[in-house]
């Protein structure tokens, strides 16, 4: 089996979906059922001044300053076929940073009517990951490659997920499949108040259902409010539909090409109580493109992403974030050994701006990982991660707004 394998189908687990399963019966269950998992210990110091985003600070980083580190995350993940043409799907995450260490990270249904031409369809409902991230394919939506994932798919993993319907149509042929989908959702309002607020960051803690991010402690005057400020980016404020179109095509020689325009068509004047604060509808608009190509044992894959995220706290008044991000990643299987290396650039820029308050930045980030695999169940990564990142609100911690983060990690993972 060729190391490091894709898993294609993130197929995944929660209690709450097993006791669904059951209540088809045994000839339901009869048809497919696989659980499969994976626990992670790992080991972590950084040279950082900054505190990391887990703690109120403007760190990029997982960890910040004074923080040392040994942690053990943990993932669960099953599908079955409940017949011919439905596929059941879930996946719970144990993450100890989280307020909510155990949280489902996604659950949802599809319907895929055999096909005997060249044209398929389905239809998934349920909460999941819009088809954005060309890294994180991996059991606990991690990567197979790094163990921080890139600016893009951290914020992904954030605050990003789709809470509703999507139809995919494809056609197969000789030279690839290509596929077009079209979702609507709900329930992902405040999503983009972290970028704004933080700026990008390079971790691997994915949100749950029922998780909540913590922002800045630097922003608490700004709601008028003490720290620690956290928010759940998934919940419905306005109840308007939020909507999705990709175009997804792949070789039999697995290159790819993708691209996704997203709007969560939040109310951006909208706000609720939450937590002692106004919390707001940030409508949030990006487009991705992303691109693979393997050439014999050596991938190389691209992501770009570009938007905006808006509010109006005020009649006729709106804060506008703009940001922008992308990476290249190279990696290559040699034997039990795969080493990988990542270079990313971000950046965003508030309007109006200016000011001590002014949230602009930008930054890029280098990253080295080395991958080996003994067997198919285990593998040990060792990754050195350096970023290199402006934002003017770090003055607000009394730190030059200049910061260098170098965080230097080690995993042990084993899959089961």
């Amino acid at each position: 089996m060729r190391f490091g394998r894709h898993i294609v189908r993130r197929r995944r687990l929660s209690l709450a979906a097993l006791v669904f399963a059951s209540a088809f019966g045994p000839a339901a269950l009869a048809q497919s059922f696989h659980v499969q998992g994976a626990i992670d210990a790992r080991v972590g110091a950084t040279t950082s001044d900054s505190a990391s985003g887990f703690d109120g600070g403007f760190g990029k980083a997982r960890l910040g300053a004074d923080d040392g580190h040994f942690d053990v995350h943990g993932a669960l993940l099953a599908d079955w076929q409940l017949a011919p043409t439905l596929l059941a799907s879930a996946e719970v995450r144990y993450t100890p940073e989280s307020r909510k260490p155990f949280d489902v990270l996604d659950a949802w249904l599809r319907w895929r009517p055999v096909s005997t031409s060249a044209w398929r369809g389905s239809v998934k409902a349920g909460m999941f990951f819009p088809p954005i991230s060309l890294e994180n394919d991996a059991i606990g939506w991690t990567s197979p490659y790094t163990i921080t994932p890139s600016a893009v798919n951290t914020w992904v993993g954030e605050e990003l997920r789709t809470l509703g319907v999507e139809g995919q149509v494809e056609h197969r042929g000789a030279r690839g499949t290509l596929s077009a989908s079209l979702a609507v959702f709900q329930k992902n309002d405040p999503a983009g108040e972290l970028l704004a607020t933080r700026g990008w960051a390079m971790h691997d803690i994915v949100s749950g259902l029922d998780g909540s991010l913590r922002e800045p402690d630097a922003v608490a005057a700004v709601f008028g409010t003490a720290p620690p400020i956290r928010f759940r980016p998934y919940l419905e404020l306005d109840h308007r539909l939020g909507a999705y179109a990709a175009v997804d095509w792949q070789s039999p020689a697995q290159s790819r090409v993708t691209a996704i325009v997203y709007d969560n068509r939040a109310d951006p004047a909208r706000e609720v109580d939450y937590a002692g604060r106004e919390l707001y509808g940030w409508r949030t608009r990006f487009w991705n493109v992303g691109a693979q190509h393997r050439v014999g044992d050596t991938v190389v894959i691209a992501q770009v992403m570009r938007g905006s995220t808006i509010i109006e706290p005020l009649p006729g008044f709106q804060l506008d974030t703009h940001f922008a991000a992308g990476y290249v990643l190279a990696a290559r299987d040699v034997g039990r050994w795969r080493p990988a290396a990542r270079f990313d650039l971000f950046q965003a820029k508030q309007t109006p701006g200016g000011g001590p308050q002014a949230r602009d930045e930008h930054g890029h980030a280098v990253t080295l990982a080395l991958n080996w695999r003994p067997d198919d169940r285990w593998r040990v990564t060792g990754e050195v991660l350096h970023i290199d990142s402006t934002r003017n609100q770090r003055r607000f911690d009394g730190l030059d707004p200049h910061q260098r983060e170098l965080l230097v990690q080690a995993n042990v993972r084993w899959l089961f």
